[in-house]
């Protein structure tokens, strides 16, 4: 009886995950074969394979399962916008998009520039 207690809990806790604290789930099948076609209409010399197109979706999954919860709501909600606009899903988006937001955490802020300004002179 514990036993089965137990177990409703830890299922309970698992479907009171928030969605936004989970990667999203993608449709990049259909982008691969998008990007596929849209490659061969277009005749490309070394046009992408279906194959390697959902191969670099998926290692991008991979590694946004790793780095997801390490950004903040807003970035994860801003990078997801960014890579399913329109209707064009890709994990290799919402991850660059991932990275550069954590590149850009990592700088130094602007030093503070005077140059012409009328209010050079008030500090």
């Amino acid at each position: 009886m514990k036993i089965a207690l137990l177990s409703m809990a830890m299922i309970g806790g698992q479907v009171a995950i928030p969605v936004s604290d989970r990667v999203p789930k993608l449709n990049v099948e259909a982008t691969c074969k998008a990007t596929v076609a849209a490659d061969k209409a277009m005749g490309l010399a070394l046009p992408q394979s279906y194959e390697d197109c959902m191969r670099d979706e998926n290692d991008a999954q991979q590694q946004l399962n790793s780095v997801w919860l390490s950004n903040s709501k807003e970035i994860r909600n801003q990078c997801e916008g960014e890579a399913t606009a329109a209707g064009s899903d890709s994990y290799v988006d919402l991850l660059t998009c991932m990275q550069m937001a954590d590149a850009a955490k990592s700088l130094s802020p602007a030093p503070k520039l005077r140059g012409a300004s009328k209010n050079r002179n008030s500090k």
